[in-house]
């Protein structure tokens, strides 16, 4: 399992350089496989959006597989190097994957090798329990807090002064490790 969290991923210099030092394969030979946030739709999928989006980033558009949760057979087995999951809402990004069956081949894609970016929504996600999240995050009627179950961390994304206080309660409570990752920070978790 090899996994790159950060806060703002691609979107900061910093970040993007530590994702960059960290992939399998230099960027523009990457096999990637984008989940967008909640807020894609098949419309802007197919508008080539994202894959203009990731090609800015770095990777070759021929390498660009972009996830619709109304086709999301089409994303088993892919010949993918990398999985990267961007920002947005953590609960609803979740609820896209695990509705339409995705979060289980996610986390086969993931046992398999397959790197794994995630960045702020993308990075809580991989975490046990998320119930911290909705300070940030509106959890919109979640009743299930369990993100995938890959790290058994709580991470705040963005953190910042505003954020200290949680992050303190969530030290005290001496339940799991904590980690905040300011908007520059990134860090890698191999096991």
């Amino acid at each position: 399992m090899k996994l790159i969290l950060s806060s703002c991923d691609f979107s900061n210099g910093a970040s993007k350089q530590f994702i960059l030092s960290h992939l399998p394969l230099p960027i523009e030979r990457c096999r990637v496989l984008f989940i967008p946030n909640e807020k894609a739709t098949t419309e802007k999928i197919q508008q080539g959006k994202y894959h203009k989006r990731l090609h800015a980033c770095g990777f070759a558009l021929e390498n660009i597989y972009v996830f619709d949760e109304n086709f999301a057979n089409d994303f088993v087995n892919l010949p993918i190097d990398t999985i990267y999951v961007s920002g947005g809402n953590t609960f609803l990004t979740l609820r896209k994957l695990r509705t339409c069956g995705f979060d289980t081949i996610l986390l086969r894609y993931i046992q398999s090798g397959v790197t794994y970016i995630g960045g702020s929504a993308g990075a809580h996600m991989v975490t046990r329990d998320i119930r911290h999240v909705a300070a940030y995050d509106p959890p919109f009627e979640t009743t299930d807090f369990t993100g995938l179950g890959l790290i058994d961390t709580r991470l705040i994304c963005h953190f910042n002064e505003e954020r200290r206080a949680h992050y303190e309660q969530l030290l005290q409570e001496k339940t799991t490790q904590v980690i905040a990752l300011a908007d520059e920070d990134s860090i890698w978790l191999e096991k």
